[in-house]
């Protein structure tokens, strides 16, 4: 188990360009410095950052030096995860910011779901973010075999037990249906 903080931690989950990060980015603008961000993904882009001699600001960011390494990513946090599901995930929040709220903008599997689970019990509440096939496209979104087709893109896709479901489609409202699940909480 980790330390007492944070109180309560929104897990969220969706299809790529769905908009996570835009809905995370949205809830930490609101709720400053009660929460801060945690992403999974982060390990993994630091090595790749070193790696490949590209900034880890491009590789966390949407742009392009983050889709021409993706499938690598992938493939190499795949191989880590059948040695230690949970090691993304531990070593996300071993250096996390000490916060009432952790917003986890980035759970792409079950066993991602188990860790926090296991280690934070009933302070986690999940989000599924969805968005229509053609409002992705028009974030960007191209289906890339071996991306989209794979556990990291299709692991939740039958999970069901969600704590809330939005749509991210361009209504604020939506993202306000999160801070409703959190006041419930605190």
């Amino acid at each position: 188990m980790f330390s007492e903080n944070p109180k309560i931690i929104v897990l969220i989950s969706g299809k790529r360009k769905c908009g996570k990060d835009f809905v995370a980015e949205k809830l930490r603008s609101i709720l400053l410095d009660k929460c801060t961000i945690v992403r999974i993904s982060a390990p993994i882009k630091k090595y790749y950052a070193e790696k490949c001699g590209i900034s880890l600001e491009e590789l966390l960011s949407d742009g392009p030096s983050k889709e021409k390494v993706r499938l690598e990513m992938i493939n190499w946090s795949e191989k880590m995860r059948s040695q230690d599901p949970g090691c993304f995930c531990r070593s996300a929040c071993e250096n996390a910011e000490l916060c009432p709220i952790w917003i986890v903008s980035d759970i792409r599997r079950r066993t991602d779901l188990e860790f926090f689970k296991k280690s934070y019990g009933n302070k986690i509440k999940t989000v599924r973010i969805n968005a229509a096939e053609d409002i992705r496209k028009a974030r960007g979104w191209i289906f890339t075999k071996g991306v989209d087709d794979v556990a990291s893109e299709c692991d939740l896709d039958k999970y069901s037990n969600w704590d809330l479901e939005i749509r991210n489609e361009g209504s604020e409202q939506e993202i306000l249906k999160i801070l409703e699940l959190l006041n419930k909480e605190t």
